[in-house]
């Protein structure tokens, strides 16, 4: 394109015709939802089926305001505000791409230290959802008991400073108290990470830090607000100059724009104590019982990233269509898939295991989709701990096989040494790279040393098969190299 148009309400008719643009006026559209966590999923997921709702003239009291809690979120405030925040998203698809603007979203508030302006939003009656993402391992879980991890300083300190809170459920109790005390009523709460009952807990972090501070308002919030659990799914890579370039084809300048694949899915439990907008009319499930859907989509696409991305980034693939495109890695997600993780998936309606494992291997082998390995490998703590342990924990009580997680565990651990097998340097990828790292060095001449981290592992070193498993599989990528290895099994 020779000229770019700017992302704007005033400019919207200018933008090139294959480019689908809301159907509806930003003066006709009301806020209802603040949403805490603006990164690229949000926005292709949650944000997009409002945004289609709002095309068939639904939903224009459900707009989205956009929030952060962390510094850097002033980053992405900038940006789409200054681009009244719009995004443009773009589907990326082996028989095409396609581009259309979604404007659910119609203020983006100040991120601050103290949450204050956040805190005032949410207690307004207007908003009756106010839903997350802030990634797997933001929800301050103590990793021995599963509980809310109340010795972490960041939760010490809102709940001896309530008022002005550092975190996002700090503030949300923050509003709940404010809400509670001029008689508005409750929000909902929804999670929109990939966690298996995100909803559960998304509750017990926030019931359970009220509770630190003020015993009445957490029962309050217990008894009256819900937190519906949901299961998400779109691949979305990070945003980059590629993706900035592609906006640019379509003759958008966008500083911020998605890319996604050609899939969505949001299940969600039908639990709202305030209200919802019928996102079932845009394509989402509501349902009674959503633990099904959750746990074949956190195992298996979930799991299977964990089990490709480590191998290829070990040996220089950058890309998730890359690693499925190498014949060891695809077979390893085929065979840890099938016989390792399927048999501990319950059967969801119109879909068995065997048939999802392909259609994560066609979506994972999309080459349209700039998914990064170094993306899919960040926060191999949490990610690790939530995606592939559980299904070892089934493995080792059912007798079924675990020889493949053993090997996957092993690739990670060889990932934490922080070079690749051409000797190029991992930069840190993980909030606790350090001691990560100190791990897989104790784990050159003692492998089980990996298996101490009781954070992530529990009690798997003292479960013989896997450990002996995870021992076998570490010596054998010491001595012959991730690829070899892979080739061998």
């Amino acid at each position: 394109m020779d000229e770019l148009t700017p992302l704007s309400l005033a400019r919207l008719g200018k933008l090139p015709a294959p480019v689908q643009v809301p159907r509806y006026a930003r003066a006709d559209l009301s806020a209802g939802i603040v949403h805490i966590g603006l990164g690229n999923f949000h926005r292709a997921h949650q944000a997009w089926y409002t945004h289609r709702l709002m095309n068939q003239g639904l939903a224009h009291d459900w707009a989205i305001v956009g929030a952060g809690v962390r510094p850097g979120d002033s980053v992405m405030r900038d940006k789409l505000l200054a681009q009244d925040c719009l995004t443009t998203l773009i589907e990326l698809d082996p028989s095409g791409k396609s581009a259309e603007v979604s404007g659910a979203m119609i203020d983006f508030l100040p991120v601050e230290p103290d949450n204050a302006t956040l805190i005032s939003r949410m207690a307004m009656p207007d908003i009756r959802i106010v839903s997350l993402t802030v990634t797997e391992g933001g929800y301050y879980i103590d990793a021995g008991s599963g509980g809310l991890d109340v010795a972490h300083a960041d939760i010490r300190h809102d709940a001896e400073n309530p008022q002005t809170p550092r975190t996002a459920f700090g503030a949300m109790v923050a509003a709940l108290a404010l809400r509670r005390a001029r008689g508005i009523g409750p929000f909902t709460g929804l999670c929109c990470d990939n966690l298996q009952s995100n909803g559960a807990i998304l509750r017990q972090t926030v019931v359970g830090l009220a509770r630190l501070s003020d015993a009445d308002l957490a029962d309050w919030i217990d008894a009256k607000c819900s937190f519906p659990n949901s299961m998400v799914d779109c691949i979305v890579p990070a945003t980059g100059p590629r993706e900035i370039a592609l906006a640019q084809d379509f003759g958008i300048r966008d500083t911020a724009p998605v890319t996604h694949e050609n899939f969505r899915q949001w299940v969600i439990e039908d639990d709202f104590c305030a209200g919802r907008p019928d996102w079932d009319q845009a394509g989402a499930t509501f349902t009674a019982d959503v633990h099904a859907h959750e746990l074949m989509k956190i195992r298996i696409l979930n799991g299977g990233h964990q089990v490709i991305c480590g191998a290829g980034e070990l040996l220089g693939l950058g890309t998730i269509a890359a690693t499925m495109a190498h014949p060891g890695i695809c077979a390893l997600f085929q065979q840890v898939a099938t016989r390792e993780i399927a048999p501990h998936v319950a059967v969801v309606p119109g879909q068995t295991a065997e048939e999802y494992i392909d259609l994560i291997a066609r979506r994972f082998a999309n080459a349209e989709i700039a998914d990064t390995t170094r993306r899919v490998a960040f926060d191999g703590t949490s990610r690790h701990a939530g995606f592939i342990v559980p299904s070892i924990r089934d493995g080792v009580a059912r007798g079924t096989p675990v020889d493949g997680l053993a090997l996957v565990s092993a690739i990670w651990a060889r990932y934490c040494l922080g070079k690749t097998e051409d000797g190029q340097n991992i930069a840190p990828n993980d909030p606790h790279w350090p001691s990560l790292q100190d791990a897989a060095r104790r784990a050159e001449t003692d492998p089980l040393a990996w298996l101490e981290q009781h954070h992530i592992y529990g009690d798997l070193k003292d479960a013989q098969r896997f450990s002996s498993a995870f021992a076998t599989a570490y010596q054998q990528v010491q001595s012959h190299g991730v690829g070899r290895t892979i080739a061998r099994k």
